[in-house]
């Protein structure tokens, strides 16, 4: 199984690492990073770059697309090549997936209309701008199509597609050999527990202007 992983600037290092790191270790999948030129893509802080093995053209019908998210998201809408690329490679792969904000990416495509997704806590309820249903869950399944929350549930996301696409003994054996056994030692990464007094900070930590494209949810005590 092939995966491709799309590469742009400001992506979050996470939502691609995660997942690569799920689905390199499973038998009998490889997994590539395109964008638009071969070399190294910058990650939204600035500090690690990943190198692109391959241009979009090289890698036009994977088994599996994966679109990771972060702030540079926002900018790559815009990316007609991206977003061209996402077109053709969806019409031909086995499953297509997305991280985070990554879902926009997907649904500014066209490739989520009328079908339930998911995203970063702060951005999904945009998704229906595009014509897609968000979903307050962590991962997604919506046909081919999965979608997974805020940069974490990359991994979860990639286990649960992993099991899906192979079995759920070669997903748990994978689980094993990472020892993803997640206890976060706060219950504060969702809306749901973290207070209300977080969210702004949080956003602001993942980009300066990201609170103000947001879509925040209805505070639990509201």
């Amino acid at each position: 199984m092939h995966v491709a992983i799309p590469l742009y600037p400001g992506f979050t290092a996470l939502d691609a690492v995660g997942p690569y790191t799920v689905l390199a270790f499973a038998p009998g999948w490889t997994v590539t990073f395109v964008a638009g030129a071969v070399g190294p893509v910058r990650d939204d802080r600035e500090r690690l770059n990943l190198v692109a093995e391959a241009a979009y053209a090289q890698i036009a019908r994977p088994d599996v697309v994966l679109v990771p998210g972060g702030p540079g998201a926002l900018n790559a809408v815009r990316d007609e090549e991206l977003l061209s690329w996402l077109r053709e490679a969806h019409e031909h792969s086995h499953w297509t997936a997305s991280v985070c904000v990554g879902s926009t990416l997907l649904a500014a495509a066209g490739l989520l209309t009328g079908r339930r997704a998911t995203g970063h806590w702060a951005f999904r309820a945009g998704l229906a701008g595009f014509g897609a249903v968000p979903v307050d869950d962590r991962v997604v399944v919506d046909g081919k199509v999965v979608t997974a929350a805020g940069v974490s549930a990359g991994i979860d996301m990639a286990l649960a597609l992993l099991a899906r696409a192979s079995d759920a003994t070669t997903a748990k054996t994978v689980q094993l050999a990472l020892e993803y056994d997640p206890r976060p030692p706060f219950d504060a990464g969702s809306p749901q527990s973290a207070p209300v007094s977080l969210w702004r900070p949080a956003l602001d930590l993942i980009g300066p202007s990201m609170a103000d494209h947001a879509t925040l949810p209805t505070p639990r005590n509201a």
